[in-house]
């Protein structure tokens, strides 16, 4: 069957359909990771997002359930130059993700480069494309879309009983892979919906605020329960969480043109020297700051990849530690913090 992306400003990229049936709403962004396309389709911060790989061909080492990153997909379509073998597009219909292959994807990045991250309708049916452009058009802008509540548990759950130290993950749209760090470092792992309060998130040895999607600026509950955590017990935030640290620290927050989507983003740690090879994906960041408490900077327009601030005992990191998938050199960082937790 055939398909197309359609973006709001009218530009088309046309392709064939090997995925669900349909046609899927969002916002059109890129990752440039040359591995990982199942992780990303079911990673939360995803959500609402039509995913363009870079990367030419898509599918060839096939699926596994536990590269899975939480318990449904998230991205609403995939957009491929080149899509490879049978697992992975049956994996994609049985669950219901439009999908493109033979996208000119080149262009597309391109495109999105310079003129941003657009909403956009990709379509696997006979939808014309007056309409898809219409419909991409009327789409609200993921700049003041707050989309933790529906990516986040509605109760709390246990995921590892036992460990030298009790954490609590605050749930806005954590990914398996921090969890499975987190137990693997030695934390018996409790996680908490979005909205917990700051009383029962001090009870433990430390809080995990979790990656997630959407504009950390209309979280203003959530941050403000960061606020009330801070010097109370110790915090480590990644992603959405170091956004949102950084607010409830006096620090700005701002969209990015097209985003940090991939595996390869290099990130400076300010204390060593050291350059960091990072995984990362979001939208938004944390605005450039020359702040003691800045710990790790983007070598690619200087945003804030790290905040270290002992007296509060909080810390956190833009960029991905748990690696699921990417390069293992931030692995240390999660693992340490849980280390210093149990000292």
């Amino acid at each position: 069957m055939s398909g197309y992306l359609a973006l709001a400003d009218g530009t088309v990229f046309h392709g064939e359909s090997v995925g669900a049936d349909g046609h899927a709403l969002g916002e059109a962004v890129f990752t440039t990771g040359m591995s990982g396309y199942q992780e990303a389709v079911t990673d939360p911060s995803f959500e609402d997002q039509l995913v363009a790989f870079t990367a030419p061909m898509v599918g060839n080492y096939g699926v596994a359930r536990e590269r899975d990153e939480s318990s449904r997909t998230h991205a609403r379509a995939v957009l491929m130059r080149e899509a490879r073998g049978p697992e992975w597009t049956g994996w994609l219909r049985e669950h219901g993700v439009v999908a493109l292959t033979g996208i000119d994807t080149r262009s597309l990045v391109l495109h999105l480069r310079e003129a941003g991250a657009a909403p956009a309708v990709a379509v696997a049916g006979d939808l014309p494309v007056e309409d898809a452009v219409g419909l991409a058009s009327e789409q609200q802008s993921m700049e003041g879309r707050a989309l933790v509540a529906g990516v986040s548990t509605a109760a709390p759950y246990v995921y590892a009983a036992e460990g030298r130290v009790r954490v609590a993950v605050v749930d806005y749209g954590v990914k398996n892979s921090v969890l499975r760090r987190l137990a693997k470092a030695g934390a018996a792992v409790t996680v908490h919906p979005h909205d917990a309060g700051p009383d029962e998130l001090a009870a433990y040895d430390g809080v995990l605020l979790s990656p997630g999607p959407g504009d950390p600026e209309p979280l203003a509950a959530e941050t403000e329960t960061v606020r009330e955590l801070l010097g109370r017990t110790p915090i480590f935030g990644i992603c959405l969480g170091h956004q949102l640290l950084a607010m409830a620290t006096g620090h700005g927050t701002y969209k990015l043109p097209f985003g940090h989507r991939g595996a390869n983003h290099p990130v400076l740690e300010r204390r060593s020297g050291r350059v960091l090879v990072t995984s990362q994906n979001h939208g938004f960041a944390v605005r450039p700051s020359d702040a003691a408490e800045a710990s790790h900077v983007s070598l690619y327009d200087g945003t804030v990849e790290g905040l270290d601030l002992p007296e509060e005992r909080a810390r956190s990191l833009q960029f991905h530690p748990e690696a699921g998938p990417g390069p293992h050199d931030a692995w240390p960082l999660l693992e340490g913090w849980v280390n210093d937790l149990a000292a």
